[in-house]
């Protein structure tokens, strides 16, 4: 592939690009009913699931800085471990991480686009408009990865406005009586813990700039810089439009209207008018989410292939000269994603996971398994290869608890152990998948 020269801006605002977008406009709700309502425990929760995207980002940033390999964390578990890790990572990314975040994103989009042309939003309209932005971001980010990078960063500079409009507008208009420390200071229900869940899937994607880090110029210095600049922006920014919405229109409002409370906010701020235009800008934010993942997600196979780790490499590894892209590991990666937004579409008709999705349980492994990347800049830093208490020690040992906690506070998912099990499978199958090519490998060199 062509080589882009990212800048230190164009990395930072490609991570807040990616993790600023549907989340934090349609899981508030979500947030306030595991809180009983509580916007100080919210921004409490908020706080806590921050530690694992935070340190998280400062201990991969480490990792980051040591390699200008292809291919993110696959890359950073061939290094430090074996390929055997590393086909599990990507296998992980490829099949279940990615493809359910684009598939519930999607159908996101697909919400707040009815709600701005009042077309009534049965959940098969929402998912029919989904599934065509889905393709079409994948066919403009195969075709020109040159203009996918500009619509990533016209949409992340968009999508901050309905963001510091709300907050600032809540902030100034809004019934402080609304936020009460009692919740907090009582802590006498752990229910709150079930708000870890949607906080995580509202700060996630900000691993997806590692896959493109090779791409960065000067990668081992600017990437660990954006995974550090970029994740305090965002916990800034996301408590400040926590707080200002649940305050404007009141946490009890937002819990009965679900996804909608976004609309009357804007519509009592703005009048109708306005409030369509909130909600382009919300629905751009969200269309640069689904692109920032895309992005990354055509370029996973390609990562794989060229290591031997996918099966018929040779042809996903393949780039088209015409465009300068992995085509076919594009067209791989919309199928996988394809399935997934069935499974989405079911799990969501039937109700089988109430309060959530798919993607929340896919986000929760993910998190578990970036606990062994932590383990390995702990192990550097006690060698004496990563220097620094904070670099080496406490920003590890910070991530590891942070992962955990988002881990625990999934649990009380009904399909927790169930997909938990899903993924467990995909890993192994990676493993055998890569030992058997291993064998495959070392039997031809022992004919020759």
């Amino acid at each position: 592939m062509k080589k882009n020269e990212y800048g230190l801006f164009t990395a930072i605002t490609m991570i807040v690009g990616i993790v600023i977008g549907s989340g934090i406009f349609f899981k508030s709700d979500n947030i306030l009913v595991a809180t009983g309502g509580s916007i100080a425990l919210g921004v409490l929760v908020f706080c806590i699931a921050a530690i694992a995207i935070i340190f998280g980002s400062l201990t991969i940033s480490q990792l980051a800085s040591r390699s200008s390999q292809s291919g993110g964390v696959i890359a950073y578990a061939e290094e430090n471990y074996n390929k055997s890790l590393a086909c599990a990572f990507g296998w992980f990314q490829t099949f279940l991480y990615f493809p359910t975040l684009i598939a519930v994103v999607s159908w996101v989009a697909g919400i707040y686009i009815c709600m701005l042309f009042g077309v009534e939003g049965t959940l098969e309209i929402q998912m029919l408009i989904g599934f065509a932005i889905m393709a079409f971001l994948f066919i403009i980010n195969t075709l020109s990865a040159k203009l996918g990078g500009l619509f990533q960063n016209a949409s992340t500079i968009i999508k901050l406005v309905p963001l510091v409009l709300i907050a600032i507008a809540g902030l100034i208009f809004g019934d402080v009586s609304n936020i009460s420390l009692s919740h907090v200071t009582s802590m006498k229900s752990v229910g709150w813990i079930s708000a870890i869940a949607p906080i995580a899937f509202s700060f996630d994607g900000w691993v997806v700039a590692t896959s493109i880090g090779h791409e960065i110029k000067d990668s081992k210095r600017n990437l660990p810089k954006a995974l550090i600049i970029a994740p305090i922006f965002i916990l800034a920014m996301y408590v400040l439009y926590f707080v200002g919405i649940s305050i404007y229109i009141g946490p009890e409002t937002i819990m009965a209207l679900g996804d909608a409370h976004v609309d009357l906010a804007a519509n009592s701020l703005l009048g109708p008018w306005g409030a369509k235009i909130v909600l382009v800008f919300v629905i751009i934010s969200i269309m640069g989410t689904i692109n920032g993942l895309t992005l990354g997600m055509i370029r996973l196979p390609h990562s794989l292939a060229k290591r031997n780790m996918f099966p018929n490499s040779e042809v996903v590894s393949k780039v088209n000269e015409k465009v300068l892209m992995p085509v076919n590991s594009a067209l791989v990666a919309f199928l996988v994603s394809l399935v997934w937004f069935v499974v989405h579409y079911i799990t969501t008709k039937f109700g089988i996971l109430p309060n959530s999705d798919i993607s929340e349980i896919s986000i929760t492994m993910s998190y578990t398994l970036y606990i062994i990347l932590y383990v390995k800049v702990f192990q550097l830093g006690r060698n004496g290869e990563i220097k620094g208490i904070w670099n080496s020690k406490i920003n590890p040992i910070l991530a590891i608890i942070g992962s955990l906690i988002i881990l625990f506070g999934s649990m009380g998912n009904q399909l927790f152990w169930v997909y938990a099990g899903f993924c467990l499978l995909v890993i192994i199958s990676a493993i055998l998948f890569w030992k058997s090519k291993e064998r495959v490998v070392s039997g031809k060199l022992a004919e020759d």
